[in-house]
């Protein structure tokens, strides 16, 4: 079992999520679960969306929101063919989520319209890609994280519920690989017992790969970026900055507490414990060879 994560920047247009399939194709062996960031800078986006619906500028959020609507159902139509119509069914059930919310008025905190509507891109970016990836041949069985990762309900910095959440990936997740070798979810969400929609936090999709590695007992976890590894400086101020090729986890954190942003600390440690070796590998170039991190064993 490995566990592959894909970013917002590896996936914002057709072009690269045709790359995403090339990857996966030639890379991915045996069960592999694919976890997906909302494409480009939908995230983005819809904060504003959340912004202008809790200021009460509803038809402002509501055109804002067809505009990411429109994008995103464009994007299908070019990607798919014979499997447009059913992908935009399932696009059409996250639409409503959000329509529905946008009609009615704010009675909570910011924090809980941000996650109800925030989410929605991860949805709509994985739904696309698993149709895409079944039209290519890379048969797959897409999964809504919410129904597997519950959270306590400080949204915006949801907290996992790591009992609840390990037995539902024991009963929901883990017997979907008996029916296929590919399983694509959403990164950076979960839900609350309520099931509300919550959202993890910064890089919470980093962060949710590394927890359902741990939940798996993968073998390993491989992020793919838009960078060739993890460097030593940023090349852009450094240009002599040099990839490292190997990282203790210890050494990992301490980069990322001194400001590095590939990894964000809290994804390090549900690794640890388990002593998964993380890869983080070039979406552009994926024969380059990246860095790996492990513990020192």
């Amino acid at each position: 079992m490995k566990v592959y994560k894909f970013g917002g920047a590896s996936i914002r247009d057709i072009e690269r999520i045709k790359q995403m399939a090339v990857i996966t194709r030639s890379t991915s062996s045996g069960k592999t679960l694919i976890v997906i960031s909302a494409m480009g800078k939908t995230t983005n986006a819809l904060e504003k969306v959340a912004e202008a619906f809790y200021d009460k500028r509803r038809e402002e959020a509501i055109t804002l929101f067809n505009t990411i609507k429109e994008q995103h159902l464009t994007i299908a139509r070019e990607l798919l063919i014979k499997e447009y119509p059913q992908a935009a069914e399932h696009l059409s059930g996250f639409f409503t989520e959000i329509e529905w919310l946008l009609h009615d008025n704010p009675v909570q905190e910011y924090d809980y319209y941000y996650d109800q509507v925030v989410c929605i891109g991860e949805m709509l970016s994985s739904a696309i890609i698993s149709a895409y990836f079944n039209q290519e041949g890379i048969m797959n069985k897409w999964v809504d994280v919410r129904d597997i990762l519950r959270t306590n309900d400080t949204f915006r910095e949801a907290v996992i519920d790591w009992d609840i959440s390990l037995q539902r990936t024991a009963d929901t997740l883990k017997p979907l690989f008996g029916e296929t070798d590919i399983v694509i979810t959403q990164g950076f969400i979960g839900s609350t017992d309520e099931n509300e929609s919550t959202t993890l936090g910064r890089e919470g999709s980093d962060y949710t790969a590394a927890v359902f590695a741990n939940m798996l007992g993968a073998e390993s976890i491989t992020l793919w970026k838009d960078v060739a590894g993890v460097m030593s400086a940023d090349p852009r101020e450094f240009p002599e900055a040099v990839l490292l090729k190997e990282l203790t986890y210890q050494e990992m954190t301490e980069i990322a507490y001194n400001g590095a942003k590939i990894i964000h600390p809290k994804t390090i440690k549900p690794l640890q414990d388990k002593n998964i070796p993380m890869y983080v590998k070039c979406f552009l170039d994926h024969s380059l060879p990246g860095t790996i991190i492990k513990n020192n064993n």
